[in-house]
């Protein structure tokens, strides 16, 4: 197993208070202009990291993320995202205050670090570095994720620990389907939602009984989205599945399932691969003559994929996603986030970075608001179903399958002729509200399970 890669803000003498017990926490408190008294510990019984986690002058968070693999270009997409939440919530950012506005300076008089390990997109890699998070910096919360099967894992490892966990980036209906629990939330849109807000344009721009062929990559991720959006083609646009390629997560050479979609009689590519096999896959459905013979359609867009294969093969390709920083001009706060990505990192946001910010953002809204770091306490605040802002308008939680209410962004490639800058890759057709896209909260099998 790889070890941690520790990435912190914090000093040796920092290091050495978090152990100091309650004084230190007093005096952190103190320094961050909140009552001493206020450092999030109650009268409840020990639970997870809690109250072990929060006695000395910092509070952790892990952060499992793909750094290697192939969705690395995402994962540090996403780490970016979360470095630049830990940094407004402890320094108070007028953006965050606008999304928990109890946060000033720090959480509940204390400072916010991360922990950081490259989970290479593997389950047991994840798991076995949470593990040493929680043993090594008593963690807070859990995050990582950019493959839903890393997602479903560490939902588990969150219900059996006792430790929050917040997804990174997880399309899978089971995330809050049937692997849903009382210690996991997800933010992000998912299959389901992505296939009930793409399929009215693709059959409204198409029209109805066209022949598709998809391509999957296999896990819980492909197989949900694949189900979610073949079953709207056909059931409402009386659409074929001609054929469904399933590939494995790293695939280099896709050419056996291109030489079957090239013979399918297909009109239309539904990819539904991510990372580098989205870019591979689509790269190599252009030499083979594939593409723009066919119309590629990618319903869960992938961050940096027009950036990779180039605004020529991405031009008017439809998809779903979850933000752009266009809409920047929609929202006043898309426009702070975009700014102030733009400042620390010189480039747009991508749809990972919004994602794992708005995360921590809503986390912390969530501590505050309760007041304390206790972990039920803190589930119970989620699940209140409170309405709040966001960088995409405001948003609230189902209680019922822990599931954020948002909308889905539908997007379509621009031609390079018609880029304004560098990064103008996508206009932004439709902002479609989230809960007429969503299933029952029952509807994928999810049962909580217990707060303690």
């Amino acid at each position: 197993m790889s070890r941690p890669t520790y990435e912190r803000s914090v000093s040796r003498r920092n290091l050495l208070q978090a152990g100091a017990g309650l004084a230190g926490s007093a005096l952190m408190a103190q320094s961050f202009g909140t009552p001493a008294l206020a450092v999030g510990i109650s009268d409840q019984q020990p639970i997870g990291t809690w109250p072990a986690g929060v006695q000395g002058d910092t509070v952790y968070i892990g952060a499992a993320v793909p750094r290697t693999g192939t969705y690395a270009v995402q994962g540090e997409d996403e780490l970016k995202g979360w470095q630049l939440a830990v940094e407004h919530i402890n320094n108070g950012d007028p953006l965050l205050q606008k999304i928990a506005p109890k946060v000033s300076k720090g959480l509940l008089g204390k400072k916010v670090d991360l922990v950081v390990a490259d989970s290479a997109a593997k389950p047991n890699e994840a798991v076995q570095e949470q593990q040493t998070f929680i043993n090594q910096n008593k963690i807070i919360l859990m995050t990582g994720s950019t493959s839903s099967a890393v997602a479903v894992a560490l939902n588990k490892f969150a219900q059996r620990e006792k430790v929050l966990y917040v997804t990174g980036i997880s399309g899978s209906n089971d995330t809050t389907g049937k692997d849903c629990v009382r210690y996991g939330f997800r933010q992000n849109f998912y299959g389901e939602t992505a296939a009930n807000a793409i399929g009215p344009v693709l059959l409204k721009q198409f029209g109805k009984n066209r022949k598709a062929a998809f391509m999957t990559p296999d896990y819980t991720y492909g197989h949900t989205v694949t189900k979610s959006v073949n079953d709207y083609l056909t059931q409402n646009g009386g659409w074929t599945m001609v054929t469904n390629q399933i590939s494995p997560l790293g695939t280099q050479d896709f050419s056996q399932y291109l030489t079957n979609i090239a013979n399918s009689g297909a009109e239309f590519l539904v990819n539904v691969n991510w990372g580098r096999d989205a870019v591979l896959s689509i790269q190599q459905a252009k030499q083979f003559g594939i593409l723009p013979k066919m119309t590629l359609v990618v319903p869960y867009q992938i961050p940096f994929l027009a950036k990779e294969v180039g605004p020529e093969l991405t031009a008017g390709v439809y998809a779903a996603t979850d933000f752009w920083w266009t809409l920047e001009d929609k929202y006043p706060l898309a426009k702070m986030f975009v700014d102030a990505f733009y400042k620390k990192y010189n480039y747009r946001p991508e749809w990972g970075a919004e994602n794992s910010y708005m995360s921590f953002a809503i986390w912390a809204r969530m501590v505050s608001e309760a007041g304390t770091f206790y972990p039920p306490d803190v589930i119970k605040q989620y699940e209140k179903g409170e309405t709040f802002p966001s960088v995409v308008g405001d948003v609230h939680f189902r209680a019922a399958d822990h599931q954020l209410v948002r909308p889905v962004v539908i997007v379509r490639g621009k031609k390079p002729s018609d880029m304004k800058n560098n990064e103008d890759y996508w206009e932004v057709l439709e902002v479609v509200p989230g809960e007429p896209l969503m299933q029952k909260p029952d509807a994928f099998g999810c049962n909580l399970g217990d707060y303690t």
